[in-house]
């Protein structure tokens, strides 16, 4: 009787540590999943703000074009009352 009840206790630890090691892989699994997570959503941040950066040099240089057609227009302007008045 007691040869079958230690056989029993053996093949019952022998469970309980192979449970234990796939919840271990398991969490290893996760903290792998949660990183690439991370690291996907670092990239993302990091190609928001290159978008964010170029959007904001567009604007500028539509403004600097404004600024330079309404120098243009203002020149423009002043060369036709000067033509008109000789």
């Amino acid at each position: 009787m007691k040869k079958i009840a230690l056989a029993l206790v053996a093949v019952a630890a022998l469970g309980l540590a192979a449970c234990n090691r796939n919840d271990s892989a398991n969490t290893n699994a996760a903290d792998t999943n949660t990183d690439a997570t991370m690291n996907e959503a670092n990239g993302d941040l990091g190609n928001a703000e290159t978008a964010a950066e170029n959007a904001l040099d567009t604007a500028a240089n539509l403004t600097d074009q404004a600024g330079e057609a309404i120098e243009n227009a203002a020149d423009a302007t002043a060369d036709a009352a000067g033509n008109a008045t000789r």
